[in-house]
This record gives structure tokens, C-alpha cells and sequence, in this order.
């Protein structure tokens, strides 16, 4: 405890740095993001080329945001919003120091960690609450990429145009780790652990616009938070093309598979995919690069020494994208094996790269990846036998595989780059502004024509009904990366 502290005390916040001026005609956006570092996840990848772009259209962008801090582009301005940062490496669920619970989100944030909860997004929300109260005349929108705390009821009863990006219902990821629970303890702790979704549904629900990813999203969005579907927009998101494309060169190494993961949940279907490897190995040499770092004891980890599976799985992590998509580049086949997805950044940079993918089902992959044999090919979630016969076919096919890989690239330049993000999000800030707190919803980019339709009932979403903020929940729940 007393190296955390003697950490805490060494630590230096970064300097804020100021935006670029809007060009004429151009907006001030202030985006708030509570977990803001491109290598934990999606959201941070989100924040990093959307403000970029924005940028690029000419409007002025400021990242308010707390620990991991993200990473920015020239331009775009930044203002950190410290936390505890409770689940740092190389101590999570760390006990602070008592100085550092100075004010009430502090108290909050370490008060729902002791009780085996995850209280970030909560505390953030207040911290940006504070922090905007004093720059009302700095920027003309508030843009929050899926804090949905309290405190964001508090900025709009403050006057802020707000809009809320909302990738994907929370409200999966909690089932799926309920139906992947193996023991009453574990279930009992992701409750808890999932407490702060009772929240995040009760703001959502008061959100005058929300934008989301895709048509999958929007559905379960609407049917499982309760939210009016007339205040949703998808604003698919992109990749950046320029790096993620196929490296002149490079050689594939024969056998390779390749799957990109950022969390050790069940729902990103890892186990699956090893089930699958672990077949394959016994009609032919692969390996199976992992990009991202399993839990050491967890539920992958446990796997691949289940299925003997140590020396043709290896794991990387910390790469830049320039070397993530020479990673990809010397893949035969990517994976996207997730039981749900509210979109999938993996997919669309493997197919960006030219390398043929192979995906499930699950939530918005088909809207992503297409037509199965066209542009990629897809199985069913949590279904061994058909991922390895899909990859094996892949392996076996040369041929196959150029195609579906051209297929694939193609299909990412007429639909998700970053340039088409941020001019559609911009749409979205200037409806907001333009018509007042019910922006009509528009899907700016065609669903795939064997997606679902956005205002069809979803029957395999999970039960809608809120959770219990009071619920006991995990403490032996995976922290966020």
C-alpha cells in the first residue's frame, strides 16, 4: 500500500492542451470521454479519429477526459479530468492514500469500489459537470462517448446541448457474464459489479440524442433500455485506411490466425475460437496470434492450458497501429469471434488490410463484415465446430481467400472511414442545435441488406428489465481495461 502511495504521489498530470480555432462556420465541441487510452478498447479508438477528423472538417475539438489518458492528434485539445484511477497497473483495486479522496466523486468513486462495484463512470460525469460550469461560453456542444452518469442530467439542467454516443447496451455484456458464471459466488459479484447499468438506463432513458453504431445497437438499445427509438441515429464508425491497408511486401505465414481482443470477457469469444484452434491442430501446423494480454488465471488463460494449446497461441500487446496492421498483414485469416457486437473495429481493420475474415453472428457483425461468401465469411456465436470448419475451408483456399480479402477492403472504403464518421456526427451536433433537444434519428449509412430491421423486435435480446443498483455484485469481476 505504501509503494501505491508513494506511486500516487510521483505521478504528474499531463498539461492541458488548448484546441485549434474552429475554421468559419466551424463548431466547439466539447468531448468527454472517463476512459480515454486507444490501446483498452474501443472507446478510445473512437475518441482518438473521430476528433481527428472533426478536426479535419474544421470544427474545434477539446477531450475532457480521465485515466488511462488518450491519446490525441495535432489539433485536437485536451484537459485532464484526474480520478482515483482505482484500477492502474501494477496495483488495480488499489486503496488510496486519504489525501487523495479530496471531494465527493472521489468519495464515490472509492466508496462503490469497496463495495466490489465499478463507480468511473458515475464520479467522472460529476467531475465533467464541474469542470464545463465554468467554460459556458467555450463551446457551443457536449458530446459524451458512453459515460451516461448522473452528472450528465446535471449538464443538460445546465444548458448544454448534449449528445451521447452509446456503442453498444451494457445490458449484453452483463448477461453474457451471468450465463458464463460458474459458480453462485461469481454470479453474485457480477451484479455488483454491473451496478452502475441501473444508472446508465435511468439516463439514458432522459437522453434528448443519442448516437450509436449500428442498426444492431439501435435495437437493443431501444428494447433493452427503454430508450425512444426517435431519439437514436447510427453514425457507423470507421477505421483509418491509410494505415490499415494491405503492406507491399509483406508475406502471410502459413497457418496463421489472428484474433484481436482487448478484454478477457466471455463475450468476445475466445474460448470458442481456442475450442476451434484446438480441433484444427490435429490436421495441420498454425498458430494463433492474440492481440491483447489474457487475464493470468482466467478464463482464456485456463483455456489454452486445458487444450494443450501453449505452444501455438501467442499473445501481443502495446503495438501501434502501424504495427497492429502489419500484425494483420501476415495473418491467413482474422477472427472476430464474439458471442455480440455492437459494432467491430477489429473486423473492419482486418478487412481493411485485405485479410479475409471470419465472424459470427452476433449483434452487428453481419451489418459489418456483409454477406457470408461475399466479403467475409460468418457462423453462429459459441460454436466451435463451425468457426474451425470456416477457417480450415479458408486455409485451404488460396484462392478464397484473396477474393473474400479484396471483397472485404473494398467494402470498408465505400462505408467506414472516419472522414464519413465525423461528417455524420457532425450532422448529428448541428440537428441537435438546429431542432432542440429531439433531433430526428437518421441512419446515415445503408444497413447491409441482410442486416435487421431497426424497428423489428430482437428475440434473442436478453430480459429488458433494468438492473438492480442495490444488487451484491462482483468483486472478483474483471476491471476494465
Amino acid at each position: 500500500m505504501r509503494e501505491s502511495w508513494a506511486r500516487s504521489a510521483a505521478i504528474e498530470l499531463p498539461p492541458p492542451v488548448p484546441a485549434s480555432p474552429p475554421a468559419p462556420g466551424g463548431l466547439r465541441i466539447a468531448f468527454l470521454v472517463y476512459r480515454g487510452n486507444p490501446q483498452c478498447g474501443g472507446q478510445g479508438v473512437y475518441t482518438r479519429h473521430l476528433t481527428r477528423e472533426l478536426v479535419a472538417l474544421g470544427h474545434s475539438v477539446e477531450v475532457f477526459s480521465g485515466q488511462p489518458w488518450p491519446s490525441l492528434d495535432p489539433g485536437v485539445g485536451f484537459t485532464p479530468v484526474p480520478g482515483l484511477d482505482l484500477y492502474r497497473e501494477p496495483d488495480p483495486f488499489r486503496l488510496p492514500h486519504p489525501r487523495e479522496v479530496r471531494d465527493l466523486p472521489a468519495a464515490v468513486e472509492l466508496g462503490v469500489m469497496l463495495t466490489a462495484g465499478f463507480g468511473e463512470p458515475l464520479a467522472f460525469s460529476l467531475r465533467a459537470r464541474r469542470v464545463l460550469r465554468s467554460r459556458r461560453g467555450d463551446f457551443d456542444v457536449v458530446h459524451d462517448n458512453q459515460c451516461l452518469g448522473t452528472g450528465m442530467l446535471g449538464i443538460l439542467a445546465d444548458g448544454w446541448p448534449l449528445l451521447t454516443t452509446l456503442h453498444h447496451p451494457i445490458t449484453v455484456d452483463r448477461q453474457l457474464a451471468l450465463d458464463h458464471a460458474e459458480t453462485p459466488w461469481q454470479r453474485l459479484a457480477t451484479r455488483r459489479w454491473f451496478g452502475f447499468l441501473g444508472m446508465q438506463v435511468r439516463v439514458a432513458r432522459r437522453l434528448p440524442a443519442v448516437l450509436t453504431v449500428s442498426s444492431s445497437s439501435q435495437i437493443d438499445i431501444a428494447a433493452q433500455m427503454g430508450v425512444d427509438p426517435g431519439r437514436i441515429t447510427v453514425v457507423p464508425v470507421g477505421v483509418d485506411h491509410t494505415v490499415f491497408r494491405p503492406q507491399p511486401g509483406a508475406r502471410a505465414v502459413p497457418g496463421r490466425i489472428m484474433v484481436t481482443s482487448s478484454s478477457d470477457v466471455p463475450m468476445k469469444g475466445l474460448v470458442p475460437l481456442l475450442e476451434a484452434v484446438a480441433r484444427l491442430r490435429s490436421a495441420r501446423p498454425l498458430e494463433l496470434v492474440v492481440i491483447g494480454r489474457p487475464r493470468s488465471g482466467g478464463r482464456v488463460d485456463r483455456a489454452i492450458d486445458r487444450l494443450g494449446l501453449r505452444d501455438v497461441v501467442r499473445c501481443v500487446s502495446g503495438i501501434s497501429d502501424e504495427e497492429l496492421a502489419r500484425c494483420y498483414a501476415e495473418a491467413e485469416v482474422a477472427v472476430v469471434p464474439s458471442l455480440y457486437e455492437g459494432f467491430s473495429l477489429p473486423a473492419v481493420e482486418a478487412m481493411a488490410c485485405g485479410v479475409p475474415v471470419v465472424a459470427t453472428t452476433g449483434g452487428a457483425l453481419p451489418e459489418v463484415v456483409g454477406r457470408s461468401g461475399e466479403t467475409g465469411v460468418l457462423v453462429p456465436p459459441d460454436d466451435p465446430g463451425a468457426l474451425a470448419a470456416a477457417i480450415g475451408r479458408l486455409l485451404d483456399d488460396p484462392d478464397e481467400r484473396a477474393r473474400l480479402g479484396a471483397a472485404g477492403r473494398q467494402r470498408v472504403l465505400e462505408r467506414f472511414t472516419w472522414k464519413v464518421t465525423a461528417e455524420g456526427t457532425a450532422e448529428c451536433y448541428r440537428a441537435l442545435l438546429v431542432e432542440g433537444a429531439r433531433p430526428h434519428a437518421r441512419p446515415l449509412a445503408p444497413p447491409d441488406p441482410g442486416a435487421p430491421d431497426p424497428g423489428a423486435p430482437d428475440p434473442g435480446a436478453p430480459d429488458p428489465g433494468e438492473p438492480d443498483p442495490g444488487a451484491p455484485e462482483p468483486a472478483a469481476a474483471a476491471a476494465p481495461c
